[in-house]
């Protein structure tokens, strides 16, 4: 790595490093995430990116390898992000970081093949470390990805040629999709995944479970803003997390899970670093982390009589056997959320994308839950079905758009 002028900043720990799985890469425990970072959210070119736009993500790359976070991991479709990077890696050792991209599968792999390769380009590098399939969400991008000749086959083409080194995928699906990925053996199979599992979401961990079995890496993303919106905690998880912050108290909960190998920092700014690198010196303080956690769950328990927001999900239909499309689990995994831990913020905006097509937030939500027979769901799950409609709307009218209510 090059030298470089000194800071004034605050020299904080080192994060330490972990095997990245059968991939045998040292992954340090904090990785940078790069979507936030980005100056647009469009692929513009880069002559519209303001000199000040590029510093920012300059910085916030020059402090995360600095610190040791030597992963960086970005998106094709991350807008400006692969572009910007490409100028400021330039100016680094090749082997001083790990690069992590994520491309989307297509129905037609050469479609995706060229699309890496131009990812390739726009990073202004000859080989990636990480080649993620962006993302394992649905039955259709697993035929997408793990068919025969499919995007799987043609990413450990480009590994044959030396662009790729290993290669995993990013899912955002049920968990049930998720699991068949990881038994997926054809082409090799995945060696590593991209994952959502956090304290306030669980739901993912045979997944993790299965990872583990199969000796792959494992890498926790977006653990601070998926994880709840912690970056605004409310008063009541500060006051149960002190004399952690919410954000470290779930980096702790992920990074003591076995199967974790890194999480993802998502910084947009120098002082997004602090929080996280901080915790380190409790990485193995699992007698505090666990005690937060119990407080964590008496909580959710005194409000909904469980300690588990998700504690109901399992015993809906997925929302594609449910009539109205009506996404009873999550809708009901968000309603607890916000009653048993004070997130209303992140409630909300995930139960504003029901009905938007988004693949981790799939179904409908509960405003038609009146207009359908939904006696057998209710049968199913073992409780009256005036009362599974009643806990809908009333979810409903908690989490929904004011118009809507």
């Amino acid at each position: 790595m090059k030298k470089k002028k000194k800071s004034n900043t605050t020299i904080l720990p080192n994060p330490p490093t972990r095997t990245f799985g059968k991939t045998g890469l040292k992954m340090p425990v904090l990785s940078l995430g790069l979507m936030r970072s980005r100056y647009s959210p469009q692929n513009i070119p880069l002559d519209q990116i303001p000199d000040s736009g590029q510093r920012d993500l300059a910085c916030l790359v020059d402090k995360a390898l600095s610190l040791g976070m030597t992963h960086l991991e970005t998106a094709r479709n991350y807008g400006t992000s692969e572009r910007q990077l490409a100028s400021i890696l330039d100016r680094y050792e090749r082997n001083s970081f790990l690069l992590q991209t994520k491309v989307r599968p297509e129905d037609d792999p050469e479609v995706f093949t060229a699309n890496v390769l131009d990812s390739l380009d726009r990073l202004g590098q000859k080989r990636v470390d990480l080649l993620a399939l962006h993302g394992l969400n649905n039955h259709h991008s697993l035929w997408q990805i793990c068919r025969p000749g499919g995007c799987l086959a043609a990413a450990r083409k480009l590994q044959a040629q030396g662009k790729v080194d290993w290669v995993g995928f990013s899912g955002h699906g049920d968990v049930e999709i998720l699991l068949k990925g990881i038994a997926h053996r054809e082409n090799d199979g995945f060696d590593y995944m991209n994952l959502h599992w956090y304290t306030v979401y669980q739901r993912n961990t045979p997944a993790l479970e299965a990872a583990a079995a199969q000796n792959m890496g494992v890498f926790i993303i977006s653990p601070t803003d998926k994880g709840g919106m912690l970056q605004t905690p409310p008063e009541s998880l500060k006051k149960i997390c002190a004399p952690l912050a919410p954000i470290q108290f779930n980096d702790l909960f992920c990074l003591q899970r076995p199967e974790v190998h890194t999480i993802s920092v998502g910084a947009a700014q120098l002082s997004d670093f602090d929080d996280h690198l901080n915790a380190l010196s409790q990485l193995n303080d699992h007698e505090t982390v666990q005690g937060i956690y119990q407080q964590w769950k008496q909580l959710m328990e005194a409000a909904t009589g469980h300690s588990r927001p998700d504690a109901l999900w399992q015993s809906f239909p997925a929302w594609q056997q449910t009539p109205g499309y009506i996404n009873i689990g999550l809708i009901l995994w968000l309603y607890n959320l916000a009653r048993g831990w004070d997130l209303l913020e992140f409630s909300r905006r995930r139960y504003k994308m029901l009905g938007q097509d988004m693949p981790w937030v799939p179904g409908l939500n509960g405003a038609t839950a009146r207009r359908y027979d939904l006696g057998g769901v209710a049968e199913q799950a073992g409780m009256p079905v005036e009362k599974m409609i009643g806990v809908l709307e009333k979810a409903h009218s908690l989490l929904g758009d004011q118009d809507d209510r």
